[in-house]
């Protein structure tokens, strides 16, 4: 079987989400199928992955690698290869740059305009941009925001799914990020920034990094605590 068939009939079958099987389409299309997707899945070398990967940055090296390593998991699984050429590729180091953000005084202290109540929601309830879309005022109740979806249907990881306590300012969403994003644009943030105000805010109050993992929908708390020692004291 050609990667191309074998990929094209696997990406529905993934157990991940419809998010990351299209980010996961994108870096195949780009990266992977104009160079393989016509071979035979076992012909391909450990070699010509590496060659292949090689000039590319860092995050899109990565992204592509964690794609062939799914793709050719699930070929074993089904046997239709006796081994992964890309399973003992190492993947690239990551070196992750703090990034500007405001604390929840700033926040607090900034009128957003007609948007201001959701940025103020986002910066003290950690939601991922997909997750607040798709959140409802039924969502919310006895002092809990209950998480349990996104705009793309499942949240991004299991540990998505989750309780966090609530500090008011709900209100719904638009459908498209834009205009918050033109709202915080003269800030220097972004919207994913307002996760950091939410770890900060955490950080500040005190509670424990594997606890903030569990608010914040992290499945590793290594990557909450990554954010910890991010953001400023």
């Amino acid at each position: 079987m050609t990667l191309d068939e074998f990929a094209n009939h696997c990406w529905k079958f993934l157990p991940v989400t419809k998010k990351t099987v299209q980010n996961y389409k994108g870096a195949y299309n780009r990266n992977i199928s104009h160079h393989f997707g016509s071979r035979d899945m076992n012909s391909i070398s450990k070699r010509e992955f590496l060659d292949v990967l090689a000039p590319l940055m860092p995050p899109n090296y990565f992204q592509t690698l964690m794609m062939l390593r799914v793709l050719y998991r699930e070929a074993l699984s089904r046997e239709l290869v006796a081994e992964s050429p890309v399973a003992s590729i190492r993947a690239p180091r990551i070196h992750v740059q703090p990034q500007k953000f405001l604390t929840w005084e700033e926040v607090r202290n900034t009128d957003f305009g007609k948007y201001d109540s959701q940025v103020k929601f986002l910066a003290l309830h950690g939601l991922r941009w997909g997750e607040a879309v798709a959140l409802k005022n039924s969502d919310i109740s006895e002092d809990k925001v209950s998480i349990n979806r996104s705009i793309h249907g499942a949240t991004k990881t299991v540990a998505g799914v989750r309780q966090v306590p609530y500090f008011g300012h709900f209100k719904e969403f638009p459908r498209t990020r834009v205009p918050i994003a033109k709202a915080l644009e003269p800030y220097g943030v972004t919207i994913h920034s307002l996760r950091k105000t939410y770890a900060y805010f955490l950080k500040s109050n005190n509670v424990h990094v594997t606890t903030a993992a569990k608010f914040m929908g992290h499945s590793n708390p290594l990557v909450t605590l990554k954010i910890y020692t991010l953001v400023r004291d």
